[in-house]
């Protein structure tokens, strides 16, 4: 192998062994430091940085921070007062006797370095290939690659096989907006990336390929969120022959292992809880809880259901109560009733119980001796206890209500033990729900997903929202970490589900023609699931949202400004497309 010209040894490798040594480094020059008439400058590459000095100051003068440069030198000790124990190579320094610069950088930079993740997202993300110079940056970039080694090879040891499935596909209605491709040799037509390969790992199913995975890319045109970008990335598989248990501990292992190896956190044991979707949203307001609060949401409908108090009478009612909180502030409180309010509710109710068994509050008055007892009792009240009340007349908006006010309590009171990743899979969930807006029946989560009675529960079942699927969902600390179901191969009752939602049943075999057929020629029973990746690599981390665990993420708005997109296209392209842009006035 020929000798390297740029370098003889990465930053990281040079010690006290390497003293007297001659050795060539390059990289970018993280400062330069005078020191009374004696410069240093530090130089950083991928690994480490080491300090260097020159017995020729004017050897540094004049070079810009961030400028790449090789430097030839002998590697010596450093005083032993000077070490410094944050670096590697904190106790030598190369003396420089030859300085090259391999490409100059501007004086200006848009942002330091080594503070890059303090300055503004948006100007971050314009210069990522500055912002990812930052070692905390670049660590994410590292622990990216070493979660999907392990991630793939584990799924080698379990017996999968990884497909790659197409990017460019058709138009599917699996939840979310599809972003579209336009087709030159088919005007008119488009193509839609896909929001997840969900019809494709179905056909592998029919094909024959027992158990498949990929690292899979998905779109969807939706805004941004902290645990959602335009594009995210999972390990998606599906299984032949599998009950749903069987996926689910398959589920178990991949997140359990993946995060005792890759995080200090205690990890919840396995088995994971399982907790059904309608005791989730009754217990926890929510179908993503987080499991390290310890508060639990109960329902006072029953004891309140003569009440006087008008917010109460003819509503859901649902209450927290939590201890040894009665001496809190009326500022404290009062911040409680404004979260209520930021979240659209018209306001907030809390009672304490006092010491001679009395209540002290706004809404006391409004209570019978019958129902005060009633309270006390069903909810094991204690002296300086606090309960709040969370009341709407639709159910379900009492119930997230309360979810997103037992989160804040938990906030508020710092309940939430920050070193666990607290795992639990949320399953049963409805097949349907209705929209009170559009007076429609929906999908409550997968469409592709078998009912527990399969084709029975359709033409036994008086009411489709009592209809349950094989859905399940694992969540770790109130995030969603992968979706799965086992699949309706029925091709009647697939049909069936859709017709509900509003589908007519040549629009289903249309838009699902390749299903539809393939069905046909003998479909396994199978099920799957997908875990996903940056979600996993945000809670390893800590980081706030998946942007700071990807590399090249758009900014919140979706733009990405350091490619310029999304850009317009030129009249040519677009003539050659068969499309034309019509701009609205107002618009």
């Amino acid at each position: 192998m020929k000798e390297n010209i740029y370098r003889t040894h990465h930053c990281c490798d040079i010690d006290a062994s390497m003293v007297g040594e001659k050795i060539i480094v390059s990289g970018w020059i993280e400062n330069i430091r005078d020191h009374g008439g004696v410069l240093f400058l530090d130089l950083r590459d991928n690994t480490e940085t080491l300090q260097t000095v020159s017995n020729d100051d004017s050897l540094f003068i004049g070079l810009a921070k961030e400028s790449v440069v090789k430097l030839t030198g002998i590697v010596r000790k450093r005083d032993e007062a000077t070490y410094n124990n944050r670096l590697k190579t904190g106790e030598v320094e190369l003396l420089v006797d030859t300085l090259e610069v391999l490409s100059a950088s501007l004086h200006d930079l848009p942002f330091g370095i080594m503070t890059s993740k303090e300055a503004n997202e948006e100007v971050r993300l314009k210069y990522r290939y500055l912002d990812m110079r930052n070692s905390k940056v670049k660590e994410n970039i590292k622990l990216r690659s070493d979660v999907l080694h392990f991630l793939r090879n584990k799924m080698y040891d379990l017996g999968f096989t990884e497909v790659q499935t197409p990017i460019l596909t058709a138009s599917s209605p699996e939840g979310a907006r599809d972003f579209v491709v336009p087709s030159r040799n088919f005007k008119g037509k488009f193509y839609a990336l896909p929001q997840a390969p969900q019809i494709y790992k179905e056909l592998l199913m029919v094909g024959g390929v027992e158990k498949y995975f990929q690292v899979a890319p998905c779109f969807r045109d939706e805004d941004a969120r902290r645990d959602r970008t335009l594009e995210f990335y999972q390990l998606d598989m599906e299984m032949s022959y599998v009950t749903e248990e069987e996926v689910l501990e398959v589920g178990e292992d991949i997140f359990y292992d993946v995060f005792t190896k890759f995080s200090d956190k205690l990890v919840s044991p396995k088995p994971f809880r399982r907790i059904a979707y309608r005791e989730a949203m009754e217990m926890y307001g929510t179908d993503k809880p987080d499991l390290r609060n310890p508060l639990i949401i109960q329902d006072a409908t029953d004891i309140l259901k003569d009440t006087t108090f008008g917010p109460f009478k003819k509503s859901v009612i649902k209450v927290i109560v939590v201890d040894n909180i009665g001496d809190k502030s009326n500022s404290w409180f009062n911040e409680v009733v404004d979260y209520a309010s930021s979240i659209g509710m018209p306001g907030i109710g809390y009672l304490t119980l006092m010491s001679d068994g009395t209540f002290k509050g706004p809404i006391d008055k409004f209570l019978s001796d019958e129902e005060r007892d009633s309270l006390v009792k069903e909810f094991a009240m204690k002296e300086n206890s606090v309960i709040f009340f969370i009341a709407n007349k639709r159910k379900k908006i009492a119930q997230k209500f309360a979810g997103q006010i037992r989160d804040e309590l938990g906030r508020k009171l710092d309940l939430i033990d920050k070193d666990r990743l607290e795992l639990c899979i949320i399953k049963d969930f409805p097949m349907f729900e209705y929209d009170e807006e559009t007076k429609k029946y929906e999908f409550c989560h997968n469409p592709f997903s078998l009912p527990h009675g399969g084709m029975s529960d359709y033409e036994k079942c008086e009411d489709v929202l009592d209809i349950l699927a094989y859905q399940y969902d694992f969540v770790c600390n109130g995030n969603e970490m992968a979706s799965g179901a086992i699949r309706n191969h029925d091709l009647e009752s697939l049909a069936k589900g859709f017709e509900i939602v509003g589908y007519t049943r040549d629009e289903i075999e249309n838009r699902f023609s390749s299903i539809f057929t393939a069905f046909r020629y003998g479909c396994p029973p199978h099920g799957g699931m997908a875990p996903g990746i940056d979600r996993i690599l945000m809670l390893i981390k800590d980081e706030p949202n998946l942007r700071e665990v990807q590399a090249f993420p758009t900014s919140a708005s979706g733009a990405d400004n350091m490619m310029g997109s999304p850009s317009e296209l030129t009249r040519a392209q677009l003539k050659e497309l068969g499309i034309k842009i019509e701009v609205k006035k107002d618009e």
